[in-house]
């Protein structure tokens, strides 16, 4: 979207993905599935040229449990706020209270690619599907390889 299209009070635009788009996404950050996916930007214009965007993205995403790899569905449900910088406009600091900065390389603002590393952002990094345990969780600590030592005795035992 132009820089120039978001004037005065701003502007709001949703964007629901297609399969095809779902299908794309999906392959690209390594999801089993994204059955939706729904964007929605609040756009308003500052004055020095940037774009101050807050993006509500709505998401079903299935993704291989880390350790069974059966399917984990969830829902992402998040807003964040952003700001597009025209070109040769440098970044601010990293201050965790300011909108993330984005670069633009033209007087256009990548919604799509930006909504998309958003939702790879939110994914949980290791999924666990109910009931799943790593095969060391599944042991009795008794028989672990710090078990001798702890039999042992010394300090805290």
């Amino acid at each position: 979207m132009p820089f120039a299209a978001v004037r005065g009070a701003g502007h709001v635009l949703e964007v629901t993905a297609g399969p095809a788009e779902r299908a794309a996404l999906a392959a690209r950050l390594g999801l089993l599935d994204l059955p939706s996916l729904h964007a929605r930007w609040r756009l308003s214009p500052e004055p020095t040229g940037c774009i101050l965007a807050e993006l509500t993205l709505l998401a079903d995403v299935v993704q291989a449990c880390v350790v069974s790899l059966e399917p984990v569905p969830q829902r992402v449900e998040q807003t964040v706020r952003l700001r597009f910088l025209p070109p040769g406009l440098p970044p601010t600091d990293d201050d965790p209270e300011t909108p993330d900065d984005i670069p633009c390389e033209r007087e256009a603002m990548d919604l799509g690619e930006a909504a998309a590393e958003t939702l790879a952002l939110l994914l949980d990094p290791y999924p666990r599907a109910e009931g799943a345990v790593l095969p060391a969780e599944a042991t009795d600590q008794d028989s672990g390889p710090f078990a001798a030592l702890s039999r042992l005795g010394g300090p805290g035992t």
